[in-house]
């Protein structure tokens, strides 16, 4: 028989083990792959709610390791029931393993490649993208998938339409201010116009091209097109899909065509659209800043033409098939 002692000792030892059972089995439980997401992401937020958690960088930076769960469970993983851990592969308990970034730019690196086993088609979209191949060069703010999509804070990368091209500008202010005051950029900034392109619509999403190249230059009449030779879509606007139509079958239109189909990677010096329409910084054809109101045009032609006298743009017929109404001629 042991001393009462003994036996108060014992029974303490024995409830002491059980209590750290009960709360150790499930941490480590909610780390398996069998967790639901409401236990599992628990757990992590039991310390990553904690105000003002965060860890300092060998650079010197702070990395704040903070997690608001309200913010994550609106998010569109959160209404998903994606755990921490489906995106944070390497913990599976505690303590973590320790971070191997050197700097916060490393620790996004590191992080951002959780998107491929979810987003495959996404990311290989990236690989023979501009964005891409800076990043191969060497550019380490070239952007990554967080950049553009955020990271516990994922939202639909189109509602409202105007988040895609703000997104866009955060690294390209200076571009999205010109758009912003463009045709376009004003039409669905300040109406929500659901019909005006953004950024995207003309550079792509993912497979983001070189606007610099040949290629590019060629194909934007195409692009353009997309729009301006819609009948359903020009129609609402009053705007005739001539605008395309004349072009492709002007001097200027047909020689591009032509590159455009037999030499894609040879430039040509003749003229696409936004050579005298302007790229992101568009006017509308009636507004007096426009470069291709009859008040501008010259100046627009003497870009390719210096020799362009006044009578120079009053030879052209505009985008209008002749007729007696604008050609009597």
């Amino acid at each position: 028989m042991y001393p009462p002692a003994m036996k108060r000792f014992f029974k303490i030892g024995v409830a002491m083990l059980l209590l750290g059972l009960i709360v150790v089995v499930p941490a480590f439980a909610a780390g398996s792959p069998q967790a639901s997401p409401e236990n599992a992401n628990k757990l992590c937020l039991e310390c990553h709610s904690i105000p003002d958690r965060k860890v300092m960088l060998p650079s010197g930076e702070v990395l704040p390791l903070v997690i608001d769960g309200s913010t994550y469970n609106t998010s569109v993983h959160g209404q998903k029931g994606i755990r921490c851990i489906d995106c944070h592969t390497n913990i599976r308990g505690y303590p973590h393993p320790p971070l191997a970034a050197n700097n916060y730019r490393d620790f996004q690196y590191d992080r951002y490649r959780s998107c491929f086993p979810c987003h495959n088609e996404q990311y290989q979209a990236t690989l023979d993208s501009v964005h891409h191949k800076a990043m191969s060069a060497g550019n380490r703010d070239a952007p990554i998938c967080t950049d553009c999509h955020g990271a516990h804070d994922v939202s639909d990368p189109t509602t409202p339409r105007q988040k895609i091209s703000q997104t866009c500008s955060k690294c390209h202010a200076a571009i999205y201010e010109q758009y912003r005051n463009s045709v376009h950029g004003a039409a669905l900034m300040d109406d929500s116009n659901p019909d005006v392109p953004t950024c995207v619509d003309c550079h792509s999403v993912h497979s983001v091209g070189d606007p610099h190249t040949a290629e590019f230059r060629l194909t934007s009449p195409q692009t353009c097109g997309h729009c301006h030779a819609d009948a359903n879509l020009m129609s609402k606007y009053g705007i005739s899909t001539a605008v395309f139509d004349t072009y492709v079958a002007d001097f200027h239109g047909t020689t591009v065509t032509l590159f455009e189909r037999e030499s894609p990677d040879q430039p040509t010096n003749k003229a696409v659209c936004f050579d005298c329409h302007g790229v992101h910084n568009i006017k509308a054809v009636t507004d007096p800043e426009s470069s291709v109101v009859r008040e501008n045009l010259l100046v627009t032609c003497q870009r390719c033409h210096p020799d362009a006298d006044l009578s120079f743009p009053a030879s052209w017929t505009s985008h209008y098939i002749p007729d007696k109404e604008h050609t009597p001629l």
